[in-house]
């Protein structure tokens, strides 16, 4: 599964910051997840690091973009391939 980030969000820019696959860019108005980057800290920590930042609870999982835990794995390892 991809995050997403709702209409509640406020820019503040603190998950930004802490997505290690630069997942997370900023729009307009609010900041927007790229779900072929995201994996949902998968590989980087326990829970999503994005989720964990957010002062105002508006990242949750994306319903139209559901992923197993076998995908997220696969998507972290290719990132890790275009990084090196």
């Amino acid at each position: 599964m991809s995050l997403i980030i709702t209409d509640d969000c406020i820019a503040c820019d603190a998950c930004r910051e802490e997505c290690p696959n630069y997942a997370i860019e900023e729009g307009d108005p609010i900041y927007i997840i790229d779900p072929d980057r995201c994996t949902e800290c998968v590989g980087h920590f326990e829970e999503p690091a994005c989720i964990e930042v957010c002062p105002v609870d508006c990242i949750i999982v994306d319903p139209d973009n559901q992923e197993t835990m076998e995908e997220l794995k696969f998507k972290y390892e290719q990132l890790q391939e275009e990084e090196a």
